[in-house]
């Protein structure tokens, strides 16, 4: 899982994706409820805005019902739980752009009963300045957005497995490979979107620690590195139409 990435700014996202970034700005690094920009696309091209990184921001719940993070969908249930369904059915498919992406990981001799201390990593590709993480978005009434990001097992991965308790399930975001960006944007078929959720080759990727500095730390949200993405609060008012 992923709550925590370093959203693409705005001249690489000119020169990366080819298309002009909204107007307002956007931090550095994003957390759920964070605004930053998504890609999404159709026979028409590509289209960016901003969005709310999680499916069900916290502001969109209805008083008195529980929260449950929606930063992120498990690929194996997106298609039923009811905060994703609808939308990973209609294609509402998207890229996240990101330099990074962090996740903790433990020491290699941890157990489950003595996980040790987890230390947060970067991971990122060494040989392209940004990257597209696969999303899937919804619009609101207000005519906001939010997103999501897929997840995928990366038990076998010798890089991801290395994140997350131990003990737990690993997994991970979903790299789309940049010759596939379109294809991913305008799949309109959930059966063939699957195809695209697969991890991506560990020798392509690089990862070291990069704890957060204490000012950071202690400014960043309450987010459990190993936070069940799957429970989801009740669906709030219907969504709006397209906006793209």
């Amino acid at each position: 899982m992923c709550v925590n990435y370093a959203p693409i700014q705005r001249q690489v996202l000119r020169d990366i994706f080819g298309i002009e970034p909204p107007a307002r700005l956007w931090a550095d690094e994003a957390w759920p409820d964070s605004l930053a920009p998504i890609i999404t696309g159709s026979d028409a091209g590509r289209t960016c805005a901003l969005a709310s990184f999680s499916m069900v921001p916290k502001g969109k719940i209805p008083p008195g019902t529980r929260y449950f993070p929606t930063a992120n969908a498990r690929a194996e249930t997106v298609g039923t739980l009811k905060s994703f369904a609808r939308f990973w059915k209609a294609g509402q498919l998207a890229l996240i752009p990101a330099s990074a992406f962090y996740e903790y990981a433990y020491p290699e001799t941890g157990t489950p009963e003595r996980p040790g201390k987890p230390v947060r990593w970067k991971l990122w590709l060494p040989d392209a300045p940004g990257f597209g993480i696969a999303g899937l978005w919804r619009a609101w009434p207000d005519d906001t957005l939010s997103f999501t990001m897929l997840t995928v097992n990366a038990d076998a991965h010798p890089l991801l497995s290395r994140m997350h308790r131990p003990g737990t399930e690993k997994r991970s975001v979903v790299i789309v490979p940049e010759t596939e960006w379109d294809d991913w944007l305008r799949c309109r078929d959930p059966e063939v979107a699957r195809t695209f959720l697969r991890l991506y080759p560990s020798e392509r990727m690089a990862g070291a620690p990069a704890p957060m500095p204490p000012a950071a730390s202690k400014a960043a949200p309450d987010a459990t590195p190993d936070a069940a993405p799957d429970a989801e609060p009740a669906p709030p008012a219907p969504e709006s139409g397209s906006l793209f």
